[in-house]
């Protein structure tokens, strides 16, 4: 059938009362096809035909170009069907009918709202091309995040951290202390979160700041004193994720790393180093390198500048996102982009979005707190896309949870493991799961 005996067919079997804007805009079809006065006479001849101009105005779409054979067939059917009284009035020029309607309020508005129309379908070819493959897109998209391996080879990590002590247990004994990692340890903790910092004499210790006011009350930093000249840690120290919470222990002794690997040769750590000290960098690949732990130790930075350093001087071990990298991470996802992207990090370590409030963030009013709270939680906590990154062999790991129902939150959105100061607390959550698990 030709296209314009299409617009014939819907013209007929359209009822309804017809009015200026359908009057215009199917006007406006026939001029655009050129017709001149026959396709004028078929325009006036029938009622449906301008109750069918009022529908295209509902699609954006480009109006058909009407085939010249079929509008004598098409006029010959109207003008028997419908008579021809009122087509001597479709005689003069489509200009001189709608400069009438321009005198009327009603014709006005409707010539307006006609120009819109006019300007939406030049624009709708574009429609045509760009939907289908927008609509392929996506498919294809959600398709590879659901099957990664199909793209990608997953890694095989050496470890499975589910529980991660946070600088080594610091809800239960005085952090970084080699007291609070053998708790640690006694709760079989899977992963032992340490910082980094380097003394005046080049060794290697485990401290979380690099000024000591905090944590032994004297104001001088790591990197002025030797070793031996460290000052002991205060008596209690207040757990940062856990304010008004204090730990306590018998050992208040800085340690060296090196005697943290001696202690522990197969235990699990993540070093984190927050200075760009290259020294502090190359000595920490040595001592890994040198106890033969390149696979269970893990590099962590907050600032990619850092993690480049670190992985140039020891490129063997696992490293984590930074800051920055996260943010591209959860970019990559939302465009749809992250399963065609490589991913070279092993680990995400990353904060859970329910504890802000509970935390120092950097929002004074609580509305605030509130709102930064619900859209971190939603654009974070997306179960499709931790499923996605546990398919590729990297480990999400949410820090720093203290209380049994933000382990639930996270073990149910699919993390490998949780970082807490509390490693009691959470080896007994996970025993209960197991033990509930089996009873089942």
């Amino acid at each position: 059938m030709a296209r314009g005996s299409v617009l014939y067919t819907l013209a007929t079997h359209t009822s309804g009362r017809g009015n200026v804007m359908a009057d215009l805009v199917l006007g406006d079809l026939i001029a655009h096809c050129g017709q001149g006065q026959r396709g004028a006479g078929i325009y006036e001849g029938s009622r449906g035909m301008r109750a069918t101009a009022a529908w295209l105005l509902l699609l954006p779409l480009p109006h058909p170009q009407l085939s010249p054979a079929a509008w004598p067939q098409a006029s010959s059917r109207l003008s028997r069907s419908q008579g021809r009284g009122s087509s001597q009035r479709w005689s003069q020029p489509i200009s001189a009918r709608q400069s009438e309607r321009q005198h009327s309020p009603s014709g006005t508005a409707e010539l307006t709202a006609v120009s819109a129309w006019r300007g939406s379908m030049a624009m709708s070819p574009l429609l045509y091309y760009a939907l289908p493959a927008l609509g392929s897109y996506v498919v294809i998209s959600m398709f590879f995040l659901r099957r990664p391996h199909l793209l990608h080879t997953p890694w095989v990590p050496a470890f499975f951290p589910r529980l991660g002590a946070h600088r080594g247990g610091s809800g239960e004994r005085l952090e970084n202390t080699m007291e609070a990692m053998e708790n640690s340890v006694a709760q079989r903790a899977d992963l032992l979160e340490l910082d980094c910092q380097l003394t005046r004499d080049g060794v290697v210790v485990v401290s979380h700041d690099e000024n000591l006011s905090r944590q032994s009350g004297v104001n001088r930093d790591v990197g002025s004193l030797d070793f031996e000249e460290l000052p002991l840690y205060k008596e209690e120290l207040e757990v940062y994720f856990s304010p008004g919470h204090f730990a306590h222990g018998s050992d208040r002794h800085m340690t060296c790393l090196e005697d943290v690997f001696q202690r522990f040769p197969r235990m699990p750590m993540s070093l984190e180093v927050k200075g760009e000290n290259v020294e502090l960098i190359h000595k920490i690949a040595g001592l890994v390198r040198r106890f033969d732990r390149c696979e269970i130790t893990i590099w962590a930075s907050e600032k990619s500048s850092i993690m480049k350093k670190c992985r140039a001087a020891n490129p063997e071990m696992p490293f984590s996102f930074t800051i920055s990298r996260g943010f591209r991470l959860l970019l990559l996802y939302y465009l749809g982009l992250l399963p065609f992207i490589p991913i070279p990090e092993r680990f995400l370590i990353c904060f859970l979005p329910t504890i802000i409030n509970r935390t120092y963030f950097p929002f004074s009013s609580p509305g605030l707190n509130q709102l930064a709270a619900v859209l971190s939680k939603w654009f974070i906590m997306r179960k499709s896309l931790i499923q996605h990154l546990e398919q590729r062999g990297v480990q999400v790991i949410f820090w720093c949870l203290n209380e049994e129902s933000d382990f639930e939150v996270a073990f149910s959105l699919g993390a490998t493991g949780v970082m807490t100061d509390y490693p009691t607390a959470l080896r007994r959550y996970l025993d209960n799961q197991r033990a509930a698990a089996r009873a089942s």
